[in-house]
């Protein structure tokens, strides 16, 4: 009876196991196709990687936020949308972004950098107006937030016809192939990234893993996979400045277009959640620590016109102590 159980047993976690397989290759290969199309399409105008990372692969990866954020708003849980935007870009900036930096410092185009850099730092004084002066966001704060995306992408296009030079002798086909490809991508990263969650929760459910740690690993890492996995094809593919543009554009649109939406959609106050200080934790530790290490990557950056290996391992440090507090407080 005990072997029919576990013959039976193992029999349901096989079509888990191999699906979780699935969504990983279709990751993995969805991954070097929207960098494939991302740099074909900048190679084609003589555009600057970082410039395409931080507009068009970073709307494509920003997408899971969005729709995670959006989902909750309209069931009534629009404050969730604050701890996937701050979260996401901790993650972003001090783990993704840092490793990328230890592993292939690079250098990059200030100028390029300039326009995502400031519309983020405008954007988190508005968050932070918004968090320690109201404790909440309004409906109207949501539309401010969208149209800082609008004005955003408005003038970033504007940026790359002001840049874009003379186009490469292929035809237009080439140019539909690179987009092609890009939207492919796009489609398989998204396959792949539920595939993974949801098949890797069956799997840790099934293993007795508490809901908690499910929701602390599988379900807020695959939010972010798409960023990692395009900051590592980036790397393997030799182009870094595509992974940072990328990295800062995913958070600008998580605090402009994922709150935005979200409080648009569902007003929100601030989660009551942990107490340091007398004070509501995520304005004492969280955003405070988005602020620094995205000054951290940044500043430098916009300084020296390159990144460091010590800033990818101080950034890294930050992660693991502030990931390490979590659990503490």
């Amino acid at each position: 009876m005990l072997k029919f159980w576990a013959l039976e047993k193992s029999e349901k976690m096989l079509v888990p196991v191999l699906l979780f397989c699935l969504g990983l290759v279709l990751l993995i290969k969805g991954g070097d196709y929207f960098v494939d199309g991302a740099v074909g399409i900048a190679h084609r105008f003589h555009l600057p990687e970082i410039l395409i990372g931080a507009t068009i692969v970073s709307i494509g990866t920003t997408l899971p936020e969005v729709m995670v954020s959006a989902t909750s708003a309209l069931s009534g849980h629009g404050e969730i949308a604050y701890g996937n935007a701050i979260g996401s870009i901790i993650c972003n900036t001090s783990l993704i972004a840092a490793v990328s930096i230890a592993i292939a410092p690079c250098s990059v185009n200030r100028s390029s950098l300039k326009t995502p850099v400031i519309f983020f730092f405008i954007a988190a004084f508005f968050y932070m107006i918004n968090a320690y002066v109201f404790g909440s966001f309004s409906r109207i704060s949501g539309i401010i937030l969208l149209l800082m995306f609008v004005i955003y992408t408005i003038l970033t296009v504007k940026q790359m016809s002001d840049e874009e030079q003379e186009e490469v002798s292929e035809g237009n086909n080439v140019l539909y192939k690179n987009i092609f490809v890009l939207i492919l991508g796009a489609v398989l990263i998204a396959i792949g990234s539920n595939l993974l969650i949801d098949n890797g929760t069956l799997i840790a459910e099934a293993l007795g893993v508490s809901e908690s740690v499910i929701a602390l690993t599988f379900i807020a890492l695959g939010t972010s996979l798409p960023e990692l996995v395009t900051a590592v094809t980036s790397l393997i593919k030799g182009h870094g400045s595509l992974s940072l543009g990328n990295i800062i554009g995913a958070n600008l649109f998580n605090l402009v277009l994922v709150t935005g939406t979200s409080a648009s959609l569902s007003p929100f106050t601030l989660p009551q959640g942990k107490v340091l200080f007398g004070m509501n934790a995520s304005l004492i530790l969280e955003l405070p620590v988005m602020i620094g290490v995205m000054m951290l990557l940044c500043i430098p950056a916009l300084v020296r016109g390159k990144l460091t290996r010590v800033q990818g391992v101080l950034l890294l440090c930050i992660y693991m102590i502030f990931t390490v507090s979590q659990f503490i407080i």
